[in-house]
């Protein structure tokens, strides 16, 4: 194992911030993962990066950190419907949903274009324009550092939520995700009625609905709507769009009749946080080395220079401004170091 000091994490984060690991290990295969909880020397402080797409780094990272880089797609089993395939959690998530649509495997198109990796998706349950990871996610495998073995967690057992699930409570940093096994359709049922797809597809004039067409769809919106990391330093969306009582809910909307909302239940509604960040102003707003984007409020940039807690600070103001404007606590959906 080749333990690196004291490296800078700025390639591994995407948005940009030049933090530094005390100790970094690229991780390639799994049986390195029992060798690390049997090595002394280590640090007993562990922490872990896929694709770094939805972490903000406010400090030095102290202890070990890993990278994952475990890959691999396997179809492990099939029947007339549905085909059951295992993804090492270190693929990159965008090129495992074109692998299962060059394949004509459903069920995973509107999640295109999501940045990070493949263990993410779980972690975060994953999820848009309709359709969330714990739809296809049928298991997932993870190394218990505790236990020192591999444990393979059901659907169920993943406690999925909305951007949420196990891993980010009673499992946070005991596991290191490996494998997730995804139950794909064979036979397409297609999901148009969320966001722009619908319009989009109108727009590129399609005749006839496929899972390609889809993704394809949402890889424009995407496009036209977030900022590339490669370009200006983002975690995409930074926080979750909140969920409501139908009696808060309902007072908003008096006095803000336009606001865009999507029914939870017959209890809650789900409302948009970057329409409420853009009622407070803070679409396009520059504090220093950061800001919000001028196209999407929801997404907070590093102009250049930018440290992690510039940023944070500036999402605590938002998360203040809107809490008086709205009566509404923003969560945060990116990870804070």
């Amino acid at each position: 194992m080749q333990v690196q000091q004291n490296i800078s994490l700025l390639p591994y984060n995407t948005f940009g911030i030049d933090a530094k690991a005390e100790q970094l290990l690229v991780v390639t295969d799994k049986a390195q993962l029992a060798a690390i909880a049997n090595n002394s020397t280590l640090p007993k402080e562990k922490h872990i990066i896929g694709g770094g797409s939805n972490i903000l780094l406010t400090h030095d990272v102290p202890g070990l950190t890993l990278l994952n880089q475990l890959k691999g797609i396997e179809l492990i089993k099939e029947d007339d419907a549905h085909v059951w395939v295992q993804v090492a959690s270190g693929e990159v998530w965008h090129e495992f949903v074109l692998y299962a649509i060059d394949h004509d495997w459903g069920g995973v198109e509107n999640l295109s274009l999501i940045p990070g990796t493949v263990g993410a998706a779980p972690m975060q349950n994953i999820g848009a324009y309709g359709v969330e990871a714990k739809e296809v996610i049928e298991t997932v495998t993870a190394w218990h550092w505790e236990e020192q073995k591999f444990l393979t967690y059901t659907n169920e057992e993943c406690h999925f939520g909305y951007r949420d699930s196990i891993f980010k409570h009673e499992l946070k940093e005991k596991v290191f995700i490996t494998d997730v096994v995804f139950k794909l359709d064979k036979e397409h049922s297609f999901n148009t009625n969320y966001g722009a797809i619908q319009q989009e597809l109108d727009s590129a004039g399609v005749k006839e609905l496929s899972i390609k067409a889809i993704s394809n769809a949402v890889i424009a919106i995407r496009s036209s709507k977030l900022p590339n990391p490669k370009e200006i330093g983002n975690a995409g969306s930074f926080f979750k769009n909140p969920v409501i009582a139908k009696e808060h809910f309902e007072q908003l909307l008096q006095e803000h009749p336009e606001i865009p909302h999507y029914p939870v239940d017959d209890t809650n509604v789900k409302v948009l946080a970057g329409w409420l960040i853009e009622q407070c102003q803070f679409k396009g707003i520059k504090r220093g080395h950061t800001g919000v984007h001028e196209k999407q409020a929801l997404v907070l940039v590093n102009r250049g220079g930018a440290n992690g807690q510039e940023v944070w600070e500036l999402s605590e103001e938002i998360l203040q401004t809107v809490h008086s404007k709205f009566g509404i606590m923003l969560e945060r959906e990116v990870q804070i170091w």
